[in-house]
């Protein structure tokens, strides 16, 4: 599908040069980027019925990212939006665009994995932030968006650090208990939480986990855990040795 994925992050590394001009980089991955792979990558190479909902399913990943979001959800939150069947292949599309993807369910069954509800992870942060009104200054004050963007940051090394490999990402939920991530390699199961300054109404997912799965490892990111650069200049193979 057109240079997909490695095209998107050459132009944002490349947009590196306009950063100290935010306006003008901002508009530089909106017009020059996201625009460009939607249009050319995506729609000029795959028949795609409904590109309008195209388009908003991906506004609607950008503003939902970190998030679990089923695919009913999502119908109630678009126009026109077609069928579950339908946007779950425009979410593939945007997949291999390396804009968007749906986290599946961690469960230990294929089956299972494969009909749960999403988890919505932007492919790289810059997809977000080049859309938000926030300066900087602004953003780091704001809570929740902090935490979003963060937990984004995270996702996204995950997802493109997992690309060409044996490794797996999924997230899991189990009622009120949910990790963020969970990285497997053949029978190897590492979990992952994110402490990214969010309010969480209970931190007892992990041990939940770890009751049901008994992992390898379990990885704190953040807060007292692993510091978030580190992480993400960490490549995720390393964390399953």
């Amino acid at each position: 599908m057109g240079c997909g994925s490695v095209c998107l992050f050459r132009g944002v590394s490349r947009s590196g040069g306009l950063i100290e001009d935010r306006q003008r980089w901002a508009r530089y991955i909106v017009e020059s980027l996201i625009e460009t792979t939607l249009s050319r990558d995506i729609l000029l190479m795959t028949r795609v019925d409904k590109p309008a909902l195209l388009r908003r399913l991906f506004l609607l990943g950008c503003e939902y990212s970190g998030q679990i979001l089923s695919y009913q959800k999502m119908l109630g939150q678009l126009q026109d939006a077609g069928n579950t069947t339908t946007l779950a292949h425009y979410l593939e599309l945007l997949a291999g665009a390396g804009m968007l993807k749906g986290v599946p369910k961690f469960s230990g069954k294929k089956v299972l994995q494969r009909g749960s509800s999403p988890k919505l992870q932007i492919l790289n942060t810059a997809l977000v932030s080049s859309q938000s009104r926030l300066s900087y200054a602004s953003a780091r004050k704001d809570r929740d968006y902090w935490g979003r963007l963060v937990e984004s940051a995270v996702g996204a090394h995950l997802l493109n650090g997992a690309e060409g490999t044996m490794v797996e990402i999924y997230y899991w939920r189990d009622r009120r208990h949910e990790v963020d991530f969970v990285l497997q390699s053949g029978e190897r199961v590492v979990s992952l939480e994110v402490k990214s300054g969010r309010a969480r109404s209970d931190d007892s997912g992990m041990d939940a986990f770890a009751k049901n799965f008994q992992p390898f490892r379990k990885l704190l990111v953040g807060g007292q855990g692993i510091p978030l650069k580190e992480f993400l200049a960490t490549p995720i193979s390393n964390w399953l040795e």
